[in-house]
């Protein structure tokens, strides 16, 4: 049994959708040991998953830090990897390809078997689409789960936690971003919540599931903070929770990708940043709304077209 390893650092949205992919590279190479490197905060939420054998941490110190560099390289030999899907494509992975690995491993990346013009097109495509091409490419002949993630294995009883708030059914509301990433932040949550409350109030409870530098902001809304333990919810407790709710609204994040993925009914809402087509978002319940400033996306269209679904 030889080992093969895939390189998906994050972020939340993209190691889900990765999970297809992942399920892919396991069921056409299932005699191999399949191990994942990834950053810590995915660490535990993919050591559950069904379709790897292990995970390997990347703290992704800075590249000059020489000592961390070194150690890493120590681990990743001991595996002695017969191929690598770098599922990242990132500046960092192909410094990992250059100093970490023999010349001539199998390495796939968006980049390999192709010139850099059909690279570059190809750059404009939805990411799964990029990303069934990248695993056709590198011989991976049964493809069945990489534009379809299926994220069945993650999903666990969270009703104990969803009881310490309230009982029934529940809107959930994803108002937050990358502190990096500002622009994807539609600016007038508030004032949406307060017309969910006064229109829909009765029939469904409004909460938000904070991250850990969101707790603060989230208990500025009218709306319930989901928490375990006055703590965030991990990422299959997070996941849970969406799946069990009536419906999402949220910005371009990690849930949002979630919620597409679960095909539960909901609305996301896209500036400049990218498109939904591009991040491969929208499904048949999952919609998007796409402006070019999200400042000029007025609380009235976006709870109009929330009506459309609720009513």
């Amino acid at each position: 049994m030889s080992n093969i390893l895939i390189i998906k650092h994050g972020s939340l949205g993209d190691i889900i959708q990765a999970n297809g992919a992942i399920k892919d590279i396991k069921e056409n190479f299932s005699d191999h040991k399949v191990l994942l490197l990834t950053t810590p905060p995915y660490a535990e939420f993919m050591s559950i998953c069904p379709y790897i054998d292990g995970v390997l941490i990347d703290k992704r110190l800075p590249r000059w830090n020489l000592f961390y560099l070194n150690k890493l390289k120590k681990m990743l030999e001991r595996f002695s990897f017969a191929k690598v899907f770098d599922l990242q494509n990132s500046s960092r992975t192909r410094f990992y390809k250059k100093f970490f690995f023999k010349k001539d491993i199998f390495w796939s990346d968006s980049y390999s078997f192709i010139s850099k013009e059909q690279a570059s097109e190809e750059n404009k495509l939805p990411v799964l689409d990029r990303m069934t091409m990248q695993l056709s490419r590198a011989g991976v002949s049964k493809i069945l789960f990489t534009k379809k993630p299926d994220l069945s294995w993650s999903i666990k009883n969270v009703q104990n936690i969803i009881n310490q708030n309230f009982e029934g059914n529940y809107i959930l509301i994803f108002p937050f971003c990358s502190p990096k990433l500002r622009k994807k932040k539609w600016p007038y949550y508030t004032e949406l919540i307060s017309l969910l409350n006064r229109d829909y109030g009765s029939k469904y409870n409004i909460a938000i599931a904070p991250g850990p530098m969101e707790i603060i902001e989230a208990k500025n809304f009218k709306a319930s903070v989901i928490l375990n333990k006055n703590l965030p919810l991990n990422i299959s407790e997070l996941i849970s929770l969406i799946n069990g709710s009536s419906y999402i609204i949220s910005n371009d994040t990690g849930p949002a990708h979630i919620s597409a993925h679960l095909n539960k009914k909901g609305l996301v809402l896209f500036g400049s940043h990218t498109s939904p087509e591009k991040v491969s978002i929208e499904t048949e319940n999952f919609k998007s709304i796409k402006v070019k400033n999200l400042r000029d996306l007025t609380v009235g269209d976006v709870f109009e077209k929330v009506k459309e679904n609720l009513n």
